[in-house]
Parts: structure tokens; sequence; C-alpha cells
């Protein structure tokens, strides 16, 4: 079931903060209840993120072999059939000589009677580790010029940054985090989304994508973005009768263009992917499929797969809803029953997850097991508490804690470090293949601050005692 928001204009309650706030001499008088802000920043009537002639939302992903091709997407008014994008190695010069030339697929987004056109180029035969610079065209205009770098070889280091979910207050709250994980990884060349980017909801999709970009910032005009899709990422048609179901909502096929080897199922063909990068596999599952749609067994199948035939030293999976709760989640246990058999199995490194909006951090169950570390975190600001059994089995656990991970693969190591919302040193482990090419795990505690509850508040503002930030 999704939230409605009230239309109530944001900018009239910023100004009552405001006079709240300040005295006649600039004194603080009282705080602005920050929880208590809407959803969105701009009112449901904004124009804000109407699509124009300018193309926007622009946004890059990984292909099959991330070193020698990307996608991109990007938006535009309904005017604008079959755009063009250019594409050239970037130089220092602004005479950018004579770029490749390539004409984008079209196709209609259609959300509360509008049509607006999105766009996608799939860019191959590209140089490992080069430099490339391009724009795309809307009606009579260009994008500026931008950079991204291809992944390079296996034996070549790559820096990864990991989101979990970002859902709520994009604008508001979400963009301060995005801002510091580029300031700790300035030479991550992908960003990886654990899903529930958004809230959802049939009359504020658009304008919460059009927030969600505007959060993100320069994030994808440096770097790839890989995105797992929630719950939130659809809706639920014929709510509260015997017809209910779970339908992939328009925006998220139309928004990201992702590689085309999906598991073989009615509803993960444009859900799941994999790609390669560095000598690492990602592979991108999706979880409300498989829990609501019946795909559980196509995508552990396809999973098998993938992996069976991976050549690569690493091996981290993406999904939203987590193998391991830290809530207490009763479907956790039909992921693990359907998924983690394979997963462990075919040795995956890491299980990025999100959904709970906490942090918690464990390995599996089998004596003396290291890997693979299931991990849980959050971006955005909803916060919900951990349930008793993850503070007995997950270490460490965060509540109340927005967050990033950064993660440095160079050939036979991987570190990895998850850090709060101003930077600061939360989680940190390395990960080191042994001459016997076994994999040895050391925690890294030096520097990691004092582990964050929610014990000091009982219920949230709006009196939920399930949560600690709403």
């Amino acid at each position: 079931m999704f939230l409605q928001y009230p239309s109530a204009r944001p900018l009239a309650a910023a100004t009552v903060s405001v006079a709240l706030l300040l005295g006649v001499a600039g004194t603080v008088l009282a705080q602005s209840p920050g929880e208590n802000e809407p959803n969105l920043a701009v009112p449901l009537d904004s124009q804000r993120y109407v699509a124009s002639a300018m193309p926007d939302r622009i946004v890059a992903t990984p292909a099959e072999d991330a070193a020698t091709g990307f996608a991109v997407n990007w938006r535009t008014n309904s005017r604008v059939r079959a755009p063009l994008l250019e594409i050239v190695v970037a130089g220092d010069s602004p005479d950018v000589g004579t770029p490749r030339r390539i004409e984008a697929v079209t196709t209609p987004l259609i959300y509360r009677d509008t049509v607006a056109h999105t766009h996608r180029v799939d860019v191959d035969g590209l140089q490992p580790d080069t430099l490339y610079m391009f724009r795309v065209q809307g009606e009579g205009a260009w994008s500026g010029w931008r950079q991204l770098r291809t992944t390079g070889t296996a034996n070549q280091p790559l820096t990864l940054l990991y989101f979990g979910d970002t859902q709520n207050k994009n604008l508001s709250h979400v963009s301060r985090v995005m801002r510091e994980s580029m300031r700790h990884a300035p030479d991550a060349v992908m960003a990886l989304f654990a899903g529930d980017l958004i809230s959802g909801g049939d009359d504020v999709d658009d304008l919460e994508w059009g927030e969600w970009f505007e959060a993100i910032g320069d994030l994808p005009d440096v770097m790839l973005v890989a995105p797992a899709l929630g719950n939130h990422e659809y809706y639920e048609e014929f709510e509260d009768t015997p017809m209910e179901r779970r339908v992939l909502a328009a925006h998220w096929p139309r928004t990201f263009a992702l590689p085309g080897n999906a598991a073989e199922h009615e509803h993960t063909g444009r859900t799941t992917y994999w790609f390669d990068a560095n000598g690492v596999r990602v592979v991108v599952l999706d979880g409300t499929s498989a829990l609501d749609l019946d795909s559980a067994q196509a995508q552990a199948q396809w999973l098998d797969t993938v992996l069976a035939d991976n050549p690569n030293r690493w091996t981290l999976a993406l999904i939203h809803q987590p193998i391991y709760s830290p809530r207490g989640r009763e479907a956790s246990e039909q992921l693990r029953a359907a998924l983690m058999p394979v997963i462990e199995r075919r040795g995956v490194d890491l299980m990025l997850q999100g959904h709970d909006h906490t942090y918690g951090r464990r390995s599996g169950e089998r004596p003396a097991q290291v890997l693979p570390q299931y991990i849980v975190s959050v971006t955005g600001p909803k916060q919900y508490r951990l349930s008793d059994e993850a503070k007995r089995t997950m270490a460490p656990t965060a509540e109340d804690t927005q967050l990033f991970q950064v993660l440095r693969i160079d050939g036979n190591s991987l570190r990895y470090e998850a850090r709060t919302a101003t930077g600061r040193l939360y989680d940190a482990f390395e990960i080191a293949r042994d001459g016997d090419g076994r994999k040895v795990l050391t925690e890294v505690r030096a520097g990691r601050i004092a582990p964050r509850d929610c014990d000091h508040r009982d219920a949230t503002l709006g009196g939920r005692s399930d949560r600690c930030w709403e």
C-alpha cells in the first residue's frame, strides 16, 4: 500500500520554519521537526520536472562487458523522436573533432495525462579504461558534454559506490549523502543502488523521479549507474480485491537502459541483469518478483547459470529484499530457501541489499563461514528499528543512520567501507586471496565510530514506535 502525500506547498512550510527559527535579531527560537516534511520538496502541481526540449535525466548504465560498452537513457518532450548521441575519446581541447553519431530508440512515457519521450542508445566497440565524452540531443538543443571512463581489465583496480534505499525525501535528505560519497570516492567509476529509489504512487511518480535525479546531482555525469529495483518501483493493481497483483511501474524500464541478459521469466525480463567489470561479476536480482510474482526458481536457475561460467575473481550480487532481514521479516526465509543454495555454492563474495532501512552485516550459518558477507544498508532518511535477532546475529548494526558504502577492488584484495552521511567510518573489512586461492576476511576496526542505535527515541514524531524516523 502506497502513501499519498498532501498537496500543501512546502515552500510555504519552509517560510514558517524560518520564522520559527529566527527572532528579530536572528536568535534561534525553536527547531523545525524535519521528519514532518512532506515526502516531496515540490507541490503536486509543480511544473519543475516537466519534460522539455532540453535533454534531462541522462544516465548511463553498464553493458554486459563494461570495459567495451555502456548504454545511455535520457528524456525529452514528445516532439523529439530518434535523437542522436555523439561520443568521442575525451581530449583537452574544446575542438572535439568528428564524434561518432548513434541514433536513439525512442519510447513514450505516459503519466498524469502527459506524454514524454525517453531515448536509448547502446554504445559498443569502446576501449577499456578510456575516458570518453558524450552528449545527447533534444529538440534543437544538445546536453552539455559528459565524461565517463570505461572499466578496465581484471588486473586494474576498481572503485564502486553502493547505496541502500534512497526512497523518501530525496531532494531534502539524500542529496547530501550523494555529495559526501563522491568526496570519499572521487575515483569511483560506478554506483550500485539496492532498490526503492523512490517511494512511488500513481500521482507522484514523475515528480519523485525528478527529485531523485536532482538529488543524485553530478553522480551520473561522471560514473555508470547500476540499479536494482525494489517493491516501490512496482505498484499494486486492483488493490484490496481478489485480483490484486504487483505491476512494474512505467518509469523503471524507460529510465534505465539495462543489459538484455535477464532471467527467463515473464516478470524478470526488464528487472534482472549481470555485467563484468575489472575482474568482478555483478548480478542484479529482483526480490519483489521473486516473492510476489513467482519468479524465485527462475531467478535461482539463471543465477546458477550466470555464475557457473564466471571467469572473474570476485562476485557481487545486488538485491533489494535481504536474505537475512535486520527487521525480522518472514519474506527473507523464502529468499533464503530459493537463492541461498546458489549464492553459497557459486561463491558470491558480497550480497548487497536494502529494504529494511537499517544497517546490518553477517555471514551465513555454517561453522567458521566467512563468505558471503550479507550486508543491508540505507541511504535515505526513513529509519526502522532492528529486531532482537538481528542484534544477536549481525555485527555491526546501526539504527538512525544514513550511510553510503565504498568498495575498492584491486586484484586479489577487496576493501569495504560503510560511512555515515557525514563521512565517518562505521564499518570496514578487507578480503584477500592467499597463495592457495582461499579468501581471508580481516575486520578493520581502527577509525570506526561507536555503534549507533535509536534508544534515545521511543517513537517517531508521527507516533510510530516501529520506526526511528519517518
